[in-house]
């Protein structure tokens, strides 16, 4: 069943002005977090706006998770109501700023017969068309759901550590004190493992797609599971990113989404797999 019919190629255009906007959107996509010099962390969040009269994606970054408090936290597949601005910095249409001090979490949707009401009619099979878009056109569709003819497997490598530039961040940021607590700040830890799934889309030249997982419940994952050997936590990676969520059983579509500076080049930001 498709709520408000299917959608458009091409993004809206963001408004003209800063007015502030309430957004209702449902979760899909909970990035991992990224070092942050103000706040620790920065998570990105995506999914659909269950607005009938503004569909579409929408991305929200940066958000917060360290200082939300448990209440106000959410998961995937929730439908929230935040006011948000435009993001001017970021081309990308689908892109606001969050106030989250306004957000409220109404509903969660669960099974997945009531997401897929939602989100089938946002599946798209081609790859190629996407990234073809995007190197034309900067503007161009930065968020979709992409349903892959095979998957091949997910590549598990170490993770090579942070970054000069985001040690950086991470040092400046535990450097500070906290003026409400008086202890110190907890520096965010880079996950023991990356990945990234090898995969085909329905286009007929398709020559493979190769892209980083950059999803949330990867890096949380590894986290509760930091007791174990690498051995073990790689089986438990691949049991169930690959053998549970790329089951034959299952009609898989990957959440991609691309980076602001390099249009071009998408990553996969989770993985949407309801019983076929």
């Amino acid at each position: 069943m498709d709520l408000f019919g299917p959608p458009e190629r091409e993004p809206a255009p963001k408004p003209a002005s800063d007015q502030v906007v309430r957004l209702e959107v449902l979760v899909t996509v909970k990035a991992a977090p990224n070092p942050s010099e103000k706040y620790g962390e920065t998570v990105c969040v995506a999914g659909v706006s269950t607005d009938l009269r503004r569909p579409g994606w929408v991305r929200l970054y940066p958000i917060n998770f360290r200082e939300l408090s448990s209440d106000e936290n959410f998961r995937k597949y929730d439908v929230i109501s935040v006011d948000a601005t435009p993001a001017r910095q970021d081309q990308r249409r689908e892109s606001w700023r969050p106030r989250m001090t306004s957000m409220v979490r109404l509903r969660h949707l669960e099974p997945w017969k009531h997401r897929r009401a939602w989100l089938d009619q946002y599946v798209e099979d081609s790859m190629c068309r996407l990234n073809q878009d995007a190197r034309i056109d900067a503007n161009a569709k930065s968020l979709s759901l992409v349903r892959p003819r095979e998957v091949g497997g997910l590549t598990i490598k170490p993770h090579p550590g942070w970054t000069p530039d985001e040690q950086r961040r991470i040092d400046a940021y535990v450097s500070q004190l906290d003026l409400f607590s008086g202890q110190d700040r907890t520096p965010l830890a880079a996950p023991r493992f990356k990945a990234a799934y090898r995969y085909r889309c329905h286009d007929q030249m398709c020559n493979g797609h190769q892209q980083g997982l950059i999803d949330w419940e990867f890096v949380a994952l590894q986290r509760r599971l930091r007791h174990l050997t690498d051995g073990e936590i790689r089986r438990q990676l691949e049991d169930k990113f690959v053998r549970l969520m790329c089951d034959p059983s299952r009609d898989v579509a990957f959440y991609v989404g691309n980076q602001a500076k390099r249009a071009h080049v998408f990553s996969v930001l989770g993985v949407y797999y309801p019983k076929g």
